[in-house]
């Protein structure tokens, strides 16, 4: 996710956000690096947005449109709730998100609309740049999800347990982030299932190392500490 800025005036995106389903509710999860260009602005960022209790919004692209944007879904969504007196199913919150997307496309706004409803179980709703929305088992976004679709069709099950696809998204966001220059900070994990949500961050040594990276180094007898 970018600032605008950056020598041509325009927006330079990049992060990474993941969303998948499991028997139960889904997992959301992100990086927290924001950059204006080649400048690391925010290196802690949360871009992982509530819309209502049981739906929240992964966030890609520039900060101001997805920002504005899930302000407004957020207070459609309030009105909706006060007029049903009922908790909103998470199609009925992912079709006003698009309608805003849709009818402003001149917005660098790539998300991820996840939750949980009674009726449909854990859903997840991938909204690229444009302004569509299509529902899938899971869905990555921004700059480092280059990296990551092989590992994603390769590691993803269906029936996986709550336990098994938080460890996909964090060892999938962590991959990209080894990667992605534009990717990086600690990770955040949302969980939301028919017991509420769950929050959960993962920093420095917490996060899985993988191919390329280089462990920390380890102290020994001959170490001289100046």
């Amino acid at each position: 996710e970018s600032a605008n800025g950056g020598a041509s005036g325009g927006p330079h995106t990049g992060t990474t956000i993941v969303a998948v389903a499991y028997d139960g509710g889904v997992v959301l999860g992100a990086d927290s690096r924001v950059s204006t260009g080649t400048y690391v602005s925010n290196r802690a960022s949360n871009k992982i947005t509530s819309l209502c209790d049981n739906v929240y919004l992964c966030r890609s692209g520039s900060a101001a449109d997805t920002e504005a944007i899930s302000d407004y879904v957020r207070f459609y969504t309030s009105q909706h709730i006060s007029e049903t007196q009922q908790e909103p199913i998470v199609k009925s919150v992912a079709s006003i998100l698009y309608q805003m997307s849709y009818n402003n496309k001149g917005l660098m706004a790539a998300m991820i609309v996840a939750g949980y409803d009674a009726k449909e179980g854990g859903q997840v709703f991938g909204s690229p740049i444009g302004g569509t929305l299509v529902r899938m088992p899971w869905a990555i976004e921004g700059s480092g999800s280059t990296y990551i679709w092989s590992f994603f069709d390769d590691e993803y099950k269906e029936g996986m347990s709550q336990g098994e696809t938080e460890q996909l998204v964090l060892k999938g966001i962590a991959h990209a982030m080894a990667r992605d220059g534009s990717s990086g900070g600690i990770i955040r994990l949302v969980t939301v299932s028919k017991d509420g949500v769950s929050r959960k961050v993962f920093q420095g040594k917490e996060i899985p190392l993988v191919l390329g990276d280089m462990a920390e180094p380890q102290t020994n007898a001959a170490t001289v500490v100046w």
